[in-house]
């Protein structure tokens, strides 16, 4: 008897229907997976043959023939378990046919029948729901997260048992119901920590408040200890909240990489991924066999750290160049491509040299000559033309630690922030896919950030008297832009573009002696 059941495959963000067809005729007892699967959906057969009998159901000993179509696309994974087990049942006549082609039917099976999580539940529901299906059968782990998809009924199961009873008739399943908005709004700006912890270091948080403004990326530079990853961690509190649809958009990226936990339904702040300088490049934009989001993916819409910048490998730093400027990425094998957003801002942190203290105020520096300039250079050039601020950080001395001084909360610096990004979308109104002032090309610098003759001899002058690069001109109007929208100007003024020249240090000649 043919049979056919409903599974989903993931690509890149994307999920396609993918259709099980399952005969069982007379013959010699053989299982037969076609429709190009890999490793893991071969192996399923083990595993459906073990949970089947484990439960006191019948796997037929004749001739059964897996079809998985369309059969030109490759079906990797052990998510596929329960659709085929349960389209072997309804073959053999233990389950009903009569609402099997209702539903999406998605998990992966223990030897004991219960059932393990998969990963891309939050794209599989959607395209589910766009297919016009009536519901969607997966894992009770993963029932949430595929619930925040309205007009689809979604159930979550912990074992074979249910699905052959919800089927049969003879039980029902608890549909799982999440109130999408009500979710968001309740875990909106939940966070961690929060800048009134920082003592001290106002002007680095001044620095963060304008990068948080214009999205711009940002490198601090100081010695150890000196609090540049404590001021990075926080930098998301005062990130404009996310959008209900930015919201959906990066919680899809989590679901496919497996990242949601069972109590999750929606990636409700900004990301914060921090990966360690032993990352591989593969690891850090995407990729693989199978190809999977990396980190730069998994912090769309929130911010990639990289602690220790220069003591990542070469490699891996130049392959964000190019994601960085386009703010995607996309990752070509022989039979596909895929596309992974990567919308995000670049925190970096680095000691200025070798032993780190290079221009501390009360530590020497003890690093031989040449030695400064070296360890910077292990940084390019164009991935110092994607960075818009350079900022110094210095020692927190004691007085400052020992105050008892409230610092200004990240709720209140958010407000600033949130005011400023509001200027600037009404301002590339016509442009929807620029959100913020560091996403301007260059013509749209010449033509929005204009500044008076005052401003073009100040900014003459700077890059003459510091010796400041090139490179360094577009960032500074970038930058002098987002301060004059902090400060509720329509024009650039000279002390705005005075702030901006600050945070230029690496551009400067003789900064590394």
């Amino acid at each position: 008897m043919l049979v056919k059941t409903f599974g989903s495959a993931v690509y890149g963000i994307q999920a396609i229907t993918i259709t099980i067809e399952v005969n069982i005729s007379s013959g010699k007892p053989q299982y037969f997976i076609v429709g190009l699967p890999d490793n893991a959906v071969r192996e399923s057969m083990q595993r459906v043959e073990a949970a089947l009998q484990t439960n006191n159901f019948r796997m037929p000993r004749q001739k059964i023939v897996v079809n998985m179509a369309p059969a030109d696309i490759r079906k990797e994974g052990s998510s596929y378990d329960l659709t085929i087990a349960t389209a072997i049942l309804a073959s053999s006549g233990q389950i009903e046919v009569d609402d099997l082609d209702k539903y999406i039917v998605m998990g992966e099976l223990s030897l004991d029948g219960s059932l393990q999580p998969i990963k891309g539940a939050l794209p599989i529901a959607i395209q589910a729901r766009k297919d016009g299906f009536k519901g969607f059968i997966l894992p009770k782990q993963n029932a949430r997260e595929a619930a925040i998809v309205n007009d689809i009924e979604v159930y979550g199961v912990e074992s074979i048992k249910e699905i052959v009873g919800f089927f049969n008739g003879e039980t029902g399943l608890k549909q799982e119901v999440v109130n999408t908005r009500e979710e968001f709004f309740n875990s909106l700006c939940n966070y961690d920590s929060d800048f009134s912890e920082v003592k001290g270091q106002e002007n680095i948080k001044r620095a963060l408040e304008i990068a948080a403004a214009g999205g711009h990326n940002v490198i601090l530079i100081g010695p150890p200890g000196a609090g540049k990853t404590m001021l990075a961690r926080r930098l998301p509190s005062i990130l404009p909240p996310l959008t209900l649809h930015e919201s959906l958009e990066t919680t899809k990226i989590h679901s496919v990489a497996g990242k949601l936990s069972a109590s999750d339904a929606l990636v409700t702040i900004r990301p914060f991924r921090s990966p360690h300088h032993t990352i591989s490049d593969v690891a850090l934009v995407g990729g693989g066999s199978n190809p999977q989001p990396g980190e730069i993916s998994l912090a769309h819409n929130g911010v990639l750290f990289l602690d220790e910048l220069p003591e990542f490998k070469r490699t891996v730093l130049e392959v964000m160049r190019q994601p960085l400027e386009e703010r995607r990425i996309t990752v070509s094998r022989a039979k596909l491509s895929v596309d992974y957003p990567a919308n995000v801002m670049l925190i970096a942190s680095m000691n200025p040299c070798l032993c780190g203290f290079y221009n501390h105020p009360e530590k020497e520096c003890t690093c031989p000559p040449g030695a400064v300039q070296k360890y910077l250079n292990k940084i390019s050039g164009p991935l110092l033309d994607r960075i818009d601020l350079h900022v110094e950080v210095t020692p927190v001395n004691f007085s400052e630690l020992s105050s008892d001084r409230l610092a200004e909360k990240s709720e209140d610096i958010r407000e600033r922030v949130i005011k400023a990004r509001e200027r600037q979308t009404e301002r590339f109104g016509n442009r929807p896919e620029l959100h913020a002032n560091a996403q301007m090309n260059p013509q749209m610098v010449r033509d929005i950030c204009k500044i008076n003759a005052a401003g073009q001899t100040l900014l003459k002058k700077a890059m003459e008297k510091l010796g400041l690069s090139a490179r360094a001109y577009d960032r500074i109007l970038k930058v002098s832009r987002t301060i004059a929208d902090l400060a509720g100007s329509d024009e650039i003024k000279l002390e705005h573009l005075a702030e901006a020249i600050h945070f230029r240090s690496l551009d400067r000649e003789g900064w590394a002696g």
